[in-house]
C-alpha cells in the first residue's frame, strides 16, 4: 500500500493528458496570432493591463519597434559644447539638451525617435526612422527652442528674448531658478505680475508648459526668483532652458547618414530566414538526440519565441535591431543550452536504473547549478555592455537580457512542467528518451 501511494504522488494521467492539450491549444492559438497578427488597441486586455502602451487598432506583431537599421530613416552625431555665458553642471545641461530634442521630435511627429549620449557623455545621437526628408529633420533639431510667457488668460505677452540670464541658486535651503530681464522685459514683466497677483503665470517651451509658478508679489526690477524646483537637477535643467531659449549646449554636427527602408526589410526578412532554419535545425538535433524529451524542448522553444517577441513588443525601450536579432539568437541558444543540461542529467539518472519520475526530479535538481552560473554569467556580461555600450551594443545587450530571462523561466518551468506531464501521462519507458539503458522495465520497478 505504501509503494501505491507513492508511486500515485503528482499529477494523475488524466489530469496531465488535460494540461498538456490545453499547453497544446494555447501555444497553437498564440502561434496563429503571431504569425497572422493581433489587433491591439485601447480595449481588452489594456482595460486589465493599463500599463501596457495603448494604440489604435495596431497589429501585433507587425506593431513591434523596429530599430533604424531595420526599419530606415535618419541618424545624427552631434558633438555637445557649453557656451560660456551659460553657468551650471555639464552633465545636467546634457541631460537638459536630451530631453528637448526628445520632446521636439515627439511633439512634431517622431514619437518613436530616440536621443543619446555617447562619446563618454560629451555628445549625443539621434535616431528617427521613417523620415523622408533629412534636411528637414536636420533643421527641426538645430533650430532655436520658442520660450513663451503667457498670462493666467493664456495669452502670451513676453517671449525668450527678453530673458537675459536664468540659473539655479540656493535660497533658505530651497533650490530656485534666480532670472534677470532685459530693460524691455522688466517693463512687461512688471506690468503683467502687478495685475496676476496670486495667479500662475506659465513659461511655455516649444509649445509644451514648461513650469507654471505663482506669482507672489509684483516684479518691478527685472530680478526675480522661480521656487518649488525641489532639486538641484531640476532648477538647473530649467533655467538652462529658459536661458538660453534655444538648446542649453551648442550641437556641432559630426556624422549624419540615412538607411533606406528597402535595405532594412532585405536585412530584416534574411536575418529572420537565417535565424528560423538555424531553430529548425537545433530542433532536429534536438529531437534526433533526445527523443521525447526533443519534443518538449522544441515546443518549450516555441513558447520562448512567442513570448520574448510579445514582450520586445510591450515593453517600453526595446527595439529590435540587427544586433537585437543576434541577442534573441543567442538567447534561443541560451534555453537550449540549459534543456540540454537537464537532459544529459535525466538520461544518466535513466541509465542509472531510475524510474523516470525520480529521474526527472533528479535531473532538474542536478542540473540547476550549472544553469544558474551560465545564466547570471550572461546576465553580467548584459549588464555591462547595457551600463557601459551605445546605439547598437545596447540594443543587443537589452534583447540579450530579455531573452536570457526568458529561456531561464521556460527552461525552469515550462519544460518542466512538460516533462513531468508527459510521464504522468504514461510516458515513462526509458526507450522513448535515450538509448543504452542496461536494466530492464521489470528490474526497475524491483528496484
Amino acid at each position: 500500500m505504501a509503494n501505491n501511494n507513492k508511486r500515485r504522488r503528482g499529477p494523475s494521467k488524466t489530469s496531465a493528458i488535460v494540461a498538456l492539450c490545453i499547453v497544446l491549444v494555447l501555444t497553437l492559438v498564440c502561434g496563429f496570432l503571431g504569425l497572422n497578427g493581433m489587433k491591439l488597441d485601447g480595449r481588452g486586455l489594456y482595460k486589465l493591463l493599463p500599463w501596457l502602451p495603448t494604440t489604435d487598432a495596431e497589429n501585433w506583431p507587425a506593431s513591434l519597434p523596429l530599430g533604424l537599421d531595420l526599419r530606415g530613416g535618419v541618424y545624427v552625431e552631434y558633438s555637445a559644447e557649453q557656451p560660456a555665458e551659460i553657468e551650471g553642471d555639464y552633465n545636467s545641461l546634457l541631460d537638459a539638451t536630451v530631453s528637448v530634442i526628445q520632446q521636439r521630435l515627439t511633439d512634431k511627429g517622431y514619437p518613436e525617435s530616440t536621443v543619446s549620449k555617447i562619446n563618454n557623455n560629451t555628445g549625443l545621437r539621434v535616431e528617427v526612422p521613417d523620415v523622408t526628408d533629412p534636411q528637414a529633420l536636420l533643421n527641426l533639431i538645430g533650430t532655436p527652442a520658442e520660450l513663451s510667457f503667457r498670462g493666467p488668460d493664456g495669452v502670451e505677452f513676453m517671449t525668450g528674448k527678453q530673458v537675459q540670464t536664468a540659473m539655479p541658486a540656493l535660497q533658505d535651503g530651497e533650490y530656485v531658478i534666480s532670472f534677470t530681464l532685459t530693460p524691455d522685459g522688466a517693463a512687461t514683466f512688471a506690468e503683467k505680475t502687478r495685475a496676476s497677483i496670486g495667479q500662475r503665470i506659465a513659461i511655455y517651451l516649444d509649445g509644451q508648459e514648461l513650469i507654471s509658478p505663482t506669482v507672489q508679489t509684483a516684479i518691478t526690477d527685472g530680478r526675480g526668483v522661480i521656487n518649488g524646483m525641489g532639486s538641484q537637477e531640476r532648477a538647473q535643467t530649467i533655467a538652462a532652458q529658459i536661458q538660453s531659449g534655444a538648446l542649453p549646449l551648442d550641437l556641432t554636427q559630426q556624422k549624419v547618414d540615412t538607411v533606406s527602408a528597402t535595405l532594412g526589410d532585405t536585412a530584416l526578412s534574411t536575418s529572420v530566414l537565417a535565424a528560423m532554419i538555424g531553430i529548425l535545425i537545433v530542433m532536429l538535433i534536438m529531437i534526433v538526440r533526445y527523443r521525447l524529451n526533443g519534443v518538449v524542448a522544441s515546443w518549450a522553444l516555441c513558447i520562448y519565441i512567442i513570448v520574448l517577441f510579445f514582450l520586445i513588443a510591450v515593453i517600453p525601450g526595446i527595439q529590435l535591431t540587427l544586433p537585437g536579432l543576434a541577442g534573441i539568437v543567442l538567447g534561443i541558444g541560451m534555453a537550449v543550452d540549459a534543456n540540454v543540461i537537464i537532459y544529459e542529467r535525466f538520461n544518466e539518472e535513466l541509465r542509472a536504473g531510475r524510474p523516470a519520475r525520480a529521474a526527472a526530479r533528479a535531473g532538474f535538481k542536478n542540473a540547476m547549478s550549472a544553469i544558474l552560473d551560465a545564466n547570471v554569467t550572461t546576465i553580467i556580461a548584459g549588464l555591462v555592455l547595457l551600463i557601459y555600450g551605445t546605439g547598437s551594443v545596447q540594443g543587443f545587450a537589452k534583447t540579450l537580457l530579455l531573452g536570457v530571462l526568458v529561456s531561464m523561466l521556460t527552461a525552469v518551468l515550462v519544460t518542466r512542467f512538460l516533462m513531468t506531464r508527459f510521464i504522468a501521462a504514461g510516458c515513462e519507458k526509458p526507450s522513448l528518451f535515450c538509448g543504452g539503458v542496461k536494466l530492464t522495465e521489470n528490474e526497475q520497478e524491483v528496484r
